[in-house]
């Protein structure tokens, strides 16, 4: 789609990859760029740089998918819709019923409303999370759905969801979509949610405090590191493309297992810790690294953040932020040990 002038409504555009997203979309020649967010997780500081732009406006009447008549105004006029809003992985594993309602109930309405007002592009944002452990490496989007949680389950309804609608619809309207299965995404604006990735921010609080970093079991967990500025750029991608009714992986291909990870932060941060091994707890995924060719292909992304230069930038942000990062640590109720 040309998205010159086009009016885009970014639907949880205050979280981390919606509000690098939104950031990505102030760069482009568009016409108005609308947040959409009940702030339950996305955080008002996120957008403040992109505030300063006169076509970035929060929706005033509200942010929640389930308030569909809210939903459905919000829609109006819109060429466009980047969907991000979602509970997360463990908010999942806890309460699957709001898991249900907001992740399945909520996606159904997003898409019935992108429907019904003549959206003609959504970028839905899926995981990896659909693909469960790996059988085969690097995953590509053909990978069998191996998933055993509830949040992957939540994804992957989504994701038919989304294919059977359009299906429905198809010379109805001039709807059409594209879904993102994003990798282990880390960068500035993190907080301590993400399952996996929230590994960085414990381990950057150790260092603080002159305590190793902890890594359960021995650290042979591999995954596949995406910085959130190329998940900003892939959407932006993504809803450039002509592609449709079809998922891309986001990420790297690059397999980096915890232990170098951890090793990696420790020669960054000039650390001479050791590593502490620990008993290893829940792990929902302990293989995942996804191939980059279909996106490259047929939407034109590629993942360009080196993980070290990524690191580094999180670290400067994480630097600059100390208070919100604290705040961020109480919300999520990391302890101090």
């Amino acid at each position: 789609m040309d998205i010159k002038g086009k009016r885009f409504l970014v639907i949880g555009g205050a979280g981390l990859i919606g509000s690098h997203t939104v950031d990505e979309l102030c760069k482009e020649d568009v016409g108005e760029i609308i947040i959409y967010d009940n702030f339950s997780r996305g955080r008002i500081e996120n957008s403040t740089n992109a505030m300063r732009d006169p076509r970035v406006k929060i929706f005033d009447l509200g942010g929640e998918l389930l308030h569909r008549d809210i939903l459905d105004m919000a829609m109006k006029n819109i060429d466009g819709v980047f969907h991000f809003a979602a509970l997360w992985l463990l908010h999942c594993y806890d309460y699957p019923r709001s898991a249900f309602e907001v992740n399945i109930g909520g996606t159904f309405n997003v898409l019935e409303a992108c429907i019904n007002n003549g959206v003609k592009r959504l970028v839905y944002s899926s995981s990896a999370s659909v693909y469960g452990d790996a059988v085969e490496e690097p995953m590509t989007e053909d990978h069998p759905y191996n998933n055993n949680n509830f949040y992957g389950a939540t994804k992957i309804a989504g994701e038919h969801m989304a294919r059977a609608l359009y299906h429905r619809y198809k010379g109805e309207s001039n709807f059409n979509y594209v879904g993102l299965r994003y990798m282990n995404v880390y960068g500035p604006r993190q907080d301590y949610r993400g399952t996996y990735v929230a590994v960085i921010m414990k381990i950057l609080d150790r260092l603080d405090k002159g305590l190793p970093p902890v890594v359960f079991g021995d650290g042979s967990q591999a995954y596949d590191f995406v910085y959130v500025g190329d998940c900003a750029r892939a959407n932006v991608c993504a809803m450039k493309a002509d592609s449709t009714d079809s998922f891309y992986n986001v990420g790297t291909g690059i397999r980096t297992t915890i232990k170098e990870l951890a090793e990696l932060v420790l020669e960054i941060t000039g650390s001479d810790q050791k590593i502490k091994y620990e008993p290893q707890g829940l792990t929902f995924v302990k293989n995942r690294i996804g191939s980059p060719v279909k996106a490259e292909q047929e939407i034109n992304f590629k993942a360009q953040m080196p993980l070290r230069e990524g690191l580094i930038k999180l670290i400067e942000w994480r630097n600059a932020h100390k208070a919100e990062v604290e705040q961020r640590r109480k919300e999520a109720g990391v302890s101090d040990e």
